[in-house]
Parts: C-alpha cells; sequence; structure tokens
C-alpha cells in the first residue's frame, strides 16, 4: 500500500468500500487466529490508541474487534477521572485494566492524556507534565519486562481532513454525540496539540516501546495499514485447529415446545 501523506481534496484516491471490506475480510480471520493463539499461549497484550480528535482512533477499534470475542478482546475506554482518583497515583486506574493471561487490552486513549489533552487543556500543572513525560517510559519498561506485549498507535490526521471530518460531525444528527466542547477546543489549538505530540514522542518513542504512526486521512486505509502492523508486531502462530462437527440433537424429553409458550407477550412482527 502506498506511503505517505495524500494530497488534500482528492476523493478518487481514497479506497472503495468493496475493496476495503474483501482486505478488511483478510485481516479479521487473521485476528481470530490470533486471539486462539493469545488464549492457548497465555500472552499478556496492550495495545494503545492515541491522535488527534477524529483521527479515526474509534473507527480502527471497532473493525479490529467487531469479529472476536471480547473477552479476549477488551477495549477500555475511561472517562476523566472521578475526585477519589484525582488523589490516586497517576497511572493508577489504568493499571487495574491490564491484561491478563491469554488476554488483549485495548486502551482508546490511555495514560498519555497526561502529555496531551490534560496538558494543552491546562488541567495540570507543568511540572507534572514533565514528571510524567520522565517517569512514563521507566513504567512501559517495567510493562515490557514483565513479559506484556506493549504496541503504542498515533493516528496523524492532516488539518483539513480534521476540519471536514468536524463539520459532517455537526452537520449529522447521528454522529453529533461525537462532538464535546473539548473536541471544539482541541480544534482550535491545533498547534498547541503538535507541540505536546512532538514532546510526547520525544520522550516516550523508545526501543523496547516504539510509537507507530498511522497516516488516518484515509479511514479505510488507515485501519487496514494498522491491523497489519499490529499483526506483524505479535509474533503469532495460526493453531492447528481440529473440525468442528455439528452432533446430533437428543429427542430424549421430546415434547411441542412451541405450543407451550403460545399467548406470551411476543414482540409485533412489524417487519
Amino acid at each position: 500500500m502506498p506511503k505517505g501523506p495524500r494530497p488534500q481534496g482528492e476523493n478518487d484516491g481514497k479506497m472503495k468500500r468493496k475493496e476495503y471490506e474483501k482486505e478488511l475480510r483478510k485481516f479479521q480471520v487473521d485476528l481470530c487466529h490470533l486471539q486462539d493463539w493469545v488464549k492457548a499461549n497465555g500472552s499478556r497484550v496492550i495495545v494503545v490508541f492515541e491522535g488527534r480528535d477524529a483521527a479515526g482512533k474509534g473507527g480502527t477499534i471497532k473493525a479490529i474487534t467487531e469479529r472476536v470475542s471480547p473477552r479476549v478482546f477488551r477495549v477500555v475506554a475511561l472517562p476523566a477521572p472521578s475526585d477519589r482518583e484525582k488523589t490516586q497515583m497517576f497511572v493508577q486506574r489504568y493499571i487495574e485494566h491490564f491484561p491478563a493471561a491469554g488476554e488483549i487490552v485495548i486502551f482508546d486513549r490511555s495514560w498519555y492524556n497526561r502529555a496531551g489533552v490534560e496538558n494543552v487543556m491546562g488541567f495540570v500543572k507543568p511540572q507534572e507534565v514533565e514528571r510524567f513525560l520522565k517517569l512514563c517510559p521507566e513504567i512501559e519498561k517495567y510493562i515490557v519486562d514483565a513479559g506484556i506485549i506493549l504496541i503504542k498507535f498515533w493516528l496523524e490526521v492532516g488539518k483539513e481532513e480534521q476540519e471536514r471530518r468536524f463539520v459532517a460531525r455537526i452537520n449529522d444528527p447521528l454522529r453529533q454525540w461525537k462532538l464535546s466542547p473539548m473536541d471544539l477546543e482541541s480544534f482550535r489549538r491545533w498547534y498547541d496539540y503538535s507541540r505536546a505530540r512532538d514532546a510526547m514522542f520525544k520522550a516516550s518513542d523508545t526501543d523496547y516501546a516504539p510509537w507507530h504512526i498511522v497516516r488516518s486521512d484515509d479511514k479505510k486505509r488507515a485501519r487496514l495499514n494498522c491491523i497489519a502492523a499490529m499483526l506483524d508486531l505479535i509474533p503469532y502462530k495460526k493453531a492447528r485447529g481440529s473440525k468442528v462437527k455439528l452432533p446430533k440433537r437428543s429427542s430424549k424429553g421430546r415434547y411441542d415446545d412451541q405450543v407451550s409458550i403460545r399467548g406470551r407477550n411476543f414482540v409485533a412482527e412489524r417487519f
């Protein structure tokens, strides 16, 4: 697949839905193989998704998880911290969601909120951000040394494409829920977020937990590229499964089980 940014405003370069769905189907089969391997091997995986607002994190996570078990692929999207959580160690509320054996945990935004939104919006003091950026690589070293596979994705959307997506949300009643006052403020502070991103990369793009940047102006390509990278980064093997055969139904205790529910409160068949 082509690499690098695409010209803004050229829709003919974007992937067609039919091609996208064909490739996604293949990857989703691979994700099922990955799921089997993680369960059988007792592996623990953390996948972090960060990026600007409207960069496509939610759609990418949905593409990854829609055909696998939520018991293996757990998505964690934490709300703003409670008053109690604000008094805890910063990473404490994230650590409690870390995977046990046989689990993949996907963080839809993560502890990097401290370097991003909390930093840009002034919710924390500059020295708290500096301390986080200093300690974060050490914490991630502990995570990796504990045997957890840690993958960090940053979805990078361009200025014009982000604006187009925000306008689409404003004009679509089915997507207006995605907009918040925080989103609108983040749109205004584009370069503040750019500087915060650059400082975060400089401090936390390490050999043992590197950042993987995904160009996301084309959502479909971004999702496929992200899944492909994720599959490459996890050393899974396709399990040799036994062929499943549907057993015969037992006729023991047979009776008319439809007569017994006549007269119950059924939903009206409108369609």
